[in-house]
C-alpha cells in the first residue's frame, strides 16, 4: 500500500510578503507584467505560492537589491538565479564548499544530525580557539550554508536548524573564553544590533565573540531594532560604539542610509561599526572608520583605545 503524498506548503501574499521583503502590489505588478510569479489559488481564491516560487521570489529579490533590474532577471530560472546570486558573495578566506571540514558540516546538517553537528562545531573551537574558530570556520561555513541554501541544495528550515544550532554553541564558546579573561586596558562598551530590514543575526554573534575576546564589555539588542531605538539604548547604555550586521540580503543602499543616518542621530556620543556583506558592496560610499570586517576587530579595539584609552583601575 503506496501512502498518499504530502500536501504541498503554500505561502500566502502576506507571508511572502513579511518573509521576503517583497510587497504585495508589487507581486502582483510581476505577476500581470512578467508572468512570474504564478500562485495557486486557496478555497476562497486568494493567492498561494508555492515553496518553489518562493524560493526563487527570495532569490530575484536577492538581486534586486543588488543592482539588477527586473526585466533582466525575472525570466531566469532558479539555477540561473542562484549561480548569479552566489557571485554577490565577497570571497570566503581559508575554505568553501570544496573544503572537507566545511562538506562535512553540512552533509550533517543536511541528515538532520544535529547533536553531532554541535558536537564537531564546540569541539572545533576548542581546538582552534574563540578567535580562529569563528574566522576560519564558523564564518565561512554559515556563508557556505548560505551558498547551499541559494542553490536548493538546503531548505529553509534547515538553515533556520543552523542559525539555531549555531546560536547556542557561539554563546557557549563565548562564555567559556570569557569566563577569566581579564582586561587591564581601557574597556570599549559596545552595543550590538540591526536595523529593521535586517533578520540575520549570526554575524552580529560572530562579531560579539571577537569583540568580547579583545575585552570589550558588549550588550546585545538582538535583530531588527528601530534606529530610533538603538540611539536610545546607547545613550542609557553608555555605548562607546553601535556595532551594527548586514547580510546579503539587506541592499547596499539601505546599509549607506542606516549608518549615515545612525552617526547623524549620535554625533559624537558613540562612533558606529558596520559590517558584512551588505556593507562589503557598499564600503566605497561610507567613511572607512565606520566599516569593518571580522579580522579587523582587533585593530580597531586597538585603535579605539589609543584614541580613548587610559589604564582602567
Amino acid at each position: 500500500m503506496t501512502s498518499a503524498p504530502l500536501p504541498a506548503v503554500l505561502s500566502s501574499i502576506s507571508d511572502v510578503e513579511r518573509d521576503i521583503g517583497v510587497a504585495k502590489e508589487t507581486l502582483r505588478v510581476w505577476e500581470r507584467r512578467y508572468g512570474f510569479p504564478q500562485p495557486r489559488r486557496d478555497a476562497n481564491g486568494e493567492r498561494a505560492y508555492p515553496a518553489d516560487q518562493v524560493h526563487r521570489l527570495s532569490l530575484v529579490k536577492r538581486l534586486l537589491d543588488q543592482g539588477y533590474r527586473p526585466g533582466k532577471i525575472m525570466a531566469l530560472g532558479t539555477e540561473e538565479l542562484a549561480e548569479l546570486g552566489s557571485k554577490l558573495s565577497p570571497a570566503t578566506p581559508h575554505r568553501g564548499l570544496d573544503d572537507p571540514e566545511i562538506r562535512a558540516c553540512i552533509a550533517l546538517l543536511r541528515s538532520h544530525k544535529m547533536a553531532e553537528l554541535r558536537q564537531r562545531l564546540s569541539q572545533s573551537i576548542l581546538l582552534m580557539g574563540l578567535q580562529r574558530g569563528v574566522t576560519e570556520l564558523i564564518a565561512p561555513l554559515t556563508s557556505a550554508v548560505g551558498t547551499s541554501w541559494a542553490r536548493g541544495e538546503l531548505a529553509v528550515f534547515e538553515e533556520h536548524l543552523f542559525a539555531e544550532l549555531l546560536q547556542g554553541v557561539m554563546r557557549s564558546a563565548i562564555s567559556a573564553a570569557t569566563q577569566h579573561a581579564g582586561h587591564a586596558l581601557a574597556t570599549p562598551r559596545v552595543l550590538l544590533t540591526t536595523v529593521p530590514q535586517e533578520r540575520h543575526g549570526l554575524g552580529l554573534l560572530m562579531a560579539e565573540a571577537l569583540l568580547a575576546l579583545e575585552g570589550a564589555h558588549c550588550v546585545s539588542l538582538g535583530v531588527q531594532t528601530p534606529l530610533g531605538d538603538i540611539v536610545e539604548a546607547a545613550l542609557s547604555q553608555r555605548a562607546d560604539i553601535v556595532a551594527l550586521s548586514f547580510s546579503g540580503v539587506t541592499s547596499p543602499r539601505a546599509a549607506v542610509d542606516n549608518v549615515n543616518e545612525l552617526r547623524t542621530r549620535l554625533g559624537d556620543r558613540a562612533e558606529v561599526w558596520a559590517g558584512g556583506a551588505g556593507v562589503e558592496a557598499a564600503r566605497r560610499h561610507l567613511n572607512p572608520a565606520n566599516v569593518l570586517n571580522l579580522g579587523g576587530i582587533p585593530a580597531a579595539v586597538a585603535r579605539w583605545r589609543a584614541q580613548h584609552g587610559a589604564l582602567a583601575a
